[in-house]
């Protein structure tokens, strides 16, 4: 499918979640079907967020760039088992751990991390995920990343109905004034159990879905990046070392690229990246562009970032579309540590 061609159908979908339509399909009713029976299988093999450990890598992040008077901080991830770390061992080693480790190590600040992602969510449990992230009003978030959309994908929900609740959670938490980041929906054309022609429609799906949810949260003010990566180009050409042991769930060092994708925006939306960073480097074909248009291009590309930019011009919104540099957490590297939150 083409970027004019995706962007058509991310802004159907994105209209249909807006205006309340439901019946927009993502690859068609008779290919959802195959990919729903294909995905079915899979889960059977590999779990799809069943097993039964999860990490708990809630706590203080950076306590000793901690100064007396000056709060900490405050980083909530929400979604399914990818924003929950599903798939690895150690705290340390899931996503939100290492953003709040980086978030802390560039801000020179403590960073408090609190998980209520779910494995095996979907969208429609993101209200209830919100509601517990402003639980406190006086202890709101400073920043929420989302993870979310693969099991949406393989459970067939409306497409419509998906950036409805994922664009309602973002309204709500920009609302209460917290800085908001989607990790879009990942490329499900690379998971191992899944055979072609069904990895060519996962992965169509999976596109539209992405470009969809990026047109419902920059329309809400919140930002997004093109997680491909997590279950995408990486994964397929190196399988053995980004899938974890399920080959549904990342490694650790799959969760690390995933990581190193977010942080850049993370930090770009706390106001922590330098400001020329943030100009868009037309060498690197970034600029403003339509917002459905730069939906497209994103989720094509993994680590895209895109933001609002202008509420009107000659074709609508517009944002800006930025490829930030993005590296790996190696094996040499320490890992985060957390102590537990008070």
């Amino acid at each position: 499918m083409t970027g004019m061609s995706r962007a058509r159908v991310a802004r159907r979908i994105a209209a249909g979640a807006a205006y309340g339509g439901g019946g927009i399909g993502l690859a068609g009713a008779a290919a959802v079907g195959l990919l729903l029976a294909e995905a079915q299988l899979a889960r059977r093999r590999v779990g799809n967020g069943t097993t039964p450990h999860v990490p708990h890598p809630d706590g203080l992040y950076g306590a000793s760039y901690t100064v007396p008077g000056e709060p900490a901080l405050r980083l909530t991830m929400l979604g399914d088992s990818t924003a929950a770390g599903q798939g690895v061992h150690r705290a340390g080693q899931t996503p939100g751990a290492l953003i709040a480790s980086g978030v802390a190590a560039i801000a020179e600040r403590p960073v408090g991390l609190s998980t209520v992602a779910v494995p095996g969510a979907r969208s429609d449990d993101l209200d209830r995920q919100v509601s517990l992230a402003l639980a406190d009003p006086s202890r709101v978030p400073d920043i929420c990343v989302i993870m979310v959309g693969a099991n949406d994908v393989t459970h067939r929900m409306p497409p419509t109905r998906s950036v409805r609740h994922l664009a309602g959670a973002v309204r709500r938490l920009r609302t209460a004034g917290a800085e908001v980041v989607v990790g879009t929906c990942p490329d499900l054309g690379t998971i191992e159990p899944v055979r072609q022609p069904l990895r060519w429609l996962a992965r169509r799906a999976s596109r539209q879905l992405a470009a969809a949810q990026t047109i419902g949260v920059v329309e809400q003010g919140g930002r997004t990046v093109s997680l491909g990566d997590l279950l995408g180009p990486e994964f397929a050409a190196n399988p053995r070392e980004l899938f974890g042991p399920d080959s549904y769930h990342p490694s650790a060092e799959g969760y690390a690229t995933a990581a190193m994708a977010l942080l850049p925006t993370v930090c770009a939306a706390l106001g922590l990246w330098p400001a020329e960073e943030d100009r868009p480097d037309a060498a690197r074909r970034e600029g403003f562009l339509p917002v459905a248009r730069a939906a497209a291009e994103a989720a094509s590309e993994a680590g895209t970032e895109v933001t609002a930019a202008m509420p009107t011009g000659p074709r609508g919104a517009w944002a800006l579309l930025k490829r930030r540099r993005r590296r790996r957490v190696t094996e040499s590297e320490p890992e985060p540590s957390a102590q537990p939150s008070p």
